[in-house]
């Protein structure tokens, strides 16, 4: 059993075991010409409503999504198909992440992977399906925001992740790399851990579990 007084470690996906889909973010941008972080402007524009907030609640199809993205980022200066966007978000799998998933769950501690994703999204090939569903296995419940209808930064996703698991927020460490997502996971009483450099989480993670990850 964990000897500290956390029961549970909450792991974002994308950006957190997976390769940022930043990276590919700013390279697309590089290559069509756009502004240094475009992508990310439109995606933070009326963040609860827009195009990619109803993809990750499942709301609206991909197909839908590829005309409504085009709108929104031609609003803002650039028309950009969500198609091409949803096509960067395979990012590869950090295997020094998959490593210390099995560490954590071997010294006993829960683990749910918490997710704003679209059906299909991780998944383009047989194999990366393959490789995708592998990393899946090890958690005790994987809380998806195309599944649930709800997604991160919303409190009653980090409620359902505690409700799946049977702990309290207090119990939990949660890992993302984005500080909007940390914030009310925080304020739910998680200790939260911001994924910049991968290496150094995770020996944060350790320090905060007392289980060597690095």
């Amino acid at each position: 059993m964990p000897h500290s007084r956390f029961r549970a470690v909450f792991w974002d996906f994308g950006g957190v075991i997976l390769e940022s889909p930043f990276d590919a973010f700013t390279r697309y941008e590089a290559n069509r010409g756009l502004p240094a972080g475009f992508l990310r402007k439109v995606n933070a524009t009326n963040p609860d409503t827009n195009a990619w907030a109803l993809l990750e609640r499942n709301e609206v199809t991909p197909s839908a999504f590829d005309s409504l993205f085009a709108e929104e980022s031609e609003r803002l200066g650039h028309r950009v198909p969500g198609a091409d966007v949803l096509a960067l978000l395979a990012g590869e799998i950090r295997q020094p992440m998959v490593a210390a998933l099995d560490r954590v769950k071997a010294a006993g501690f829960a683990m749910a992977c918490l997710t704003n994703n679209v059906i299909g999204g991780d998944r383009t090939t047989p194999a990366r399906a393959a490789a995708v569903n592998d990393v899946m296995s090890r958690f005790d419940a994987v809380v998806e925001s195309s599944k649930v209808g709800c997604r991160k930064p919303e409190t009653r996703f980090y409620e359902i992740a505690c409700e799946l698991v049977g702990v309290a927020p207090r119990e939990c460490v949660f890992l993302d790399d984005l500080g909007i997502n940390l914030k009310p996971a925080a304020a739910l009483g998680m200790h939260t851990i911001k994924v910049v450099d991968p290496a150094e989480a995770l020996r944060q993670l350790g320090e905060a579990i007392e289980v060597e990850l690095v």
